[in-house]
């Protein structure tokens, strides 16, 4: 049987495409001179598609540009540049890659609780400034008897809440449900949650649903020794409201892998001392990187076969067949 043709509308990184290029026919759109000129020629017989990330939006006008469109494997967990539930609706299965991620984001994710709590990166400027000869680093917050409230208790929020107990935290959390057999408090409203506890972790999806759900009361509720941390989507924060609890101390700190309009980070967030900044890179490691990858091409290498798809996303769950009926 001749192997299924794939297409990378956008540039990522290499290890996804050689992975892919290695078992299956891999066109990568951005490379082409004209790529509408080229997509129009190729469409009928392209039924994968290969997404990078949210730089590429995998919508119902991308996704009506290819008739016979079978499945969009995707890079990454959260999937909110994909428009999931239109391409259930019309038969197309969306993959991502959860679990092998897990650990390394929720290790990201208590690195930077402790540093923006206990001010390492600035500790560190300090002395490498030479401040350190004329004076003592100041005092800092301390990490422990803290509850830790985790906005989003899924595989990730999990592992982060284990690594937090180990620290001696207490947890709560907050969701669109209660989880049977979870042994932390709930709190069916964020507000609420946001005044019981002094960090609040943002690990929920990306999306609009989600949108500036950590908003300027929630952030109110943290109160002045309070400290937000976000490994998530930028897109769940509202950003100047952050800026403004920085800047005033209505929040202690804030320790950020993601923001609103990546990669640019506001000047004004760079600007604050009491935020830990990072490029997103909460899944950056060589190891995971290449697992999300392997998950990628398993996913287009089953559909290839006629199996199940691995990873299916919950809008798009497995019916049988691949395309429509």
């Amino acid at each position: 049987m001749k192997p299924h043709d794939v297409l990378m509308p956008s540039e990522g990184m290499d290890v996804v495409a050689d992975l892919i290029a290695g078992r299956l026919p891999l066109h990568r759109l951005w490379l082409e001179p004209d790529p509408d000129a080229w997509l129009a020629q190729w469409a009928p017989a392209l039924r994968a598609v290969a997404s990078n990330g949210h730089q590429f939006p995998i919508d119902p006008a991308f996704m009506r540009r290819l008739p016979h469109l079978e499945i969009v494997a995707s890079f990454g967990v959260g999937y909110e540049h994909i428009d999931a539930k239109w391409a259930g609706e019309h038969g197309i299965v969306v993959t991502h890659t959860p679990g092998v991620l897990d650990d390394e984001v929720a290790d990201i994710a208590m690195a930077l609780t402790l540093t923006a709590v206990r001010r390492l990166p600035q500790a560190e400027r300090f002395l490498r400034a030479g401040e350190w000869p004329k004076s003592s680093f100041p005092l800092t917050a301390s990490l422990g008897g803290r509850t830790m409230g985790i906005l989003g208790l899924g595989r990730i929020g999990k592992a982060i809440a284990q690594r937090a107990e180990r620290f001696g935290l207490d947890i709560v959390y907050h969701g669109r449900h209660a989880q049977p057999g979870v042994p932390y408090r709930f709190y069916p409203s964020l507000a609420e949650m946001a005044k019981a506890c002094d960090i609040l972790m943002v690990a929920a999806p990306g999306g609009p649903e989600t949108r500036r759900l950590v908003d300027a009361e929630v952030l109110r509720g943290l109160g002045p020794d309070g400290v937000l941390i976000n490994i998530a989507r930028g897109t769940l924060v509202d950003e100047q409201a952050l800026i403004e609890a920085l800047r005033t101390g209505a929040i202690l700190a804030a320790g950020l892998d993601v923001y609103e309009n990546e990669p640019n980070v506001p000047a004004e967030l760079i600007a604050l001392d009491n935020a830990v900044l990072l490029p997103h890179v909460g899944s950056a490691s060589v190891k995971t990187r290449r697992a999300m990858a392997q998950c990628v091409v398993d996913n287009l290498v089953a559909w290839s076969e006629g199996k199940p798809p691995l990873t299916p996303v919950p809008e798009t769950p497995w019916r049988g067949s691949w395309g429509i009926d």
